[in-house]
């Protein structure tokens, strides 16, 4: 493993919603991603999700709940089983923190879902 910025690696990406894995603690991957647009409606049953805003502002639709918005620099936690949709409306750069575990779209499949296999390919140089 060597240093890494995650800020950097994010701007790199081409695709949208299509997050990488950067490094590994424990049973955590570290994942970074280029969004824009709206994701879809879904949730972990088993893990929480933390987002953390790399580059731009993105909203956090919470079923039943009020819209979380985060800008550059803020973190925000999904609770396990919590229904939501990610949406930016313009380019943003996320860092993910989520368990080994988690599916990217969890039970939900859409043309947007990426398999552990495609988040751990990897990097163009």
């Amino acid at each position: 493993m060597r240093p890494t910025t995650p800020k950097d690696i994010a701007a790199s990406l081409t695709e949208f919603w299509s997050p990488r894995v950067i490094a590994e603690v424990d049973d955590t991957f570290i994942k970074v991603a280029k969004v824009q647009g709206s994701f879809t409606w879904h949730s972990h049953d088993h893990e929480d999700e933390l987002f953390m805003i790399l580059k731009g502002h993105l909203r956090i639709e919470i079923e039943n709940a009020e819209a979380v918005e985060l800008s550059e620099g803020q973190i925000y936690v999904v609770p396990k089983g919590v229904r939501h949709n990610p949406i930016a409306e313009n380019e943003c750069h996320i860092m993910l923190i989520e368990r080994k575990s988690t599916l990217h779209t969890g039970t939900t499949i859409t043309d947007k879902t990426r398999s552990l296999e495609e988040q751990l390919r990897p990097m163009e140089t």
